[in-house]
């Protein structure tokens, strides 16, 4: 059985005990959440499709910790104008552990 959730403006596909890093939810770690914005869910052959969620579907996910991304770094240069620029940027995120799927 999976499901597919919209959680920060992303889409993931999530099966039971699986773990994931989503953007940063203000949650503290060891808790639990319930993301309701269920777009499908699979259990074999039965399948459920969402207009644009299904109505009492639920994924209940437990908090492991909370943390910042790698670093990328942007590099702006224009080339023949003595202009350079740059900046980096670390993303935070959360990391949770996906406990139940309800349908």
């Amino acid at each position: 059985m999976y499901a597919v959730i919209k959680t920060g403006g992303q889409q993931f596909r999530v099966e039971q005990g699986t773990t994931l890093k989503v953007e940063k939810l203000e949650v503290e770690p060891g808790k639990t959440i319930i993301f309701e914005e269920v777009l499908m869910v699979a259990d074999g052959d039965n399948v459920q499709i969402g207009i644009p969620f299904i109505p009492k579907a639920t994924v209940e996910a437990r908090i492991i910790s909370q943390g910042k991304g790698k670093k990328i770094h942007i590099l702006k240069f224009r080339r023949r104008k003595h202009s350079m620029k740059q900046q980096g940027h670390r993303q935070l995120f959360t990391e949770i552990e996906i406990v139940k799927i309800k349908a």
